[in-house]
């Protein structure tokens, strides 16, 4: 078998993927409109899958720092999260914000 070649009999899951972590709604937006622009499909809370199947998770560094700090931030930061498909940065910085 050529090294080149795609295993095309493996349904790929959500035990493999990959995280990108941005900084801001601009590079957030970015890399979402590519992957589910380019024959990906949007799933929740900042995950979406190529048009592989492989599955990506697009988190703005906003939302890695709510939940790092816990409490009450990291539970309004999940809380609106859970609503998203696509992360909205202002969203979890008026959550963060109280």
């Amino acid at each position: 078998m050529n090294k080149n070649t795609i295993c095309l009999w493996y349904n790929h899951d959500e035990a493999f993927s990959f995280q990108i972590s941005t900084e801001d709604q601009e590079e957030t937006d970015r890399y979402w409109n590519a992957i589910v622009g380019n024959g990906g499909a949007e799933s929740a809370c900042g995950w979406c899958k190529d048009k592989w199947g492989l599955s990506w998770q697009i988190t703005p560094r906003v939302l890695i720092e709510a939940m790092a700090q816990g409490g009450e931030v990291a539970q309004r930061a999940f809380a609106v999260m859970m609503e998203m498909g696509k992360i909205d940065v202002a969203t979890i910085e008026a959550a963060v914000r109280g």
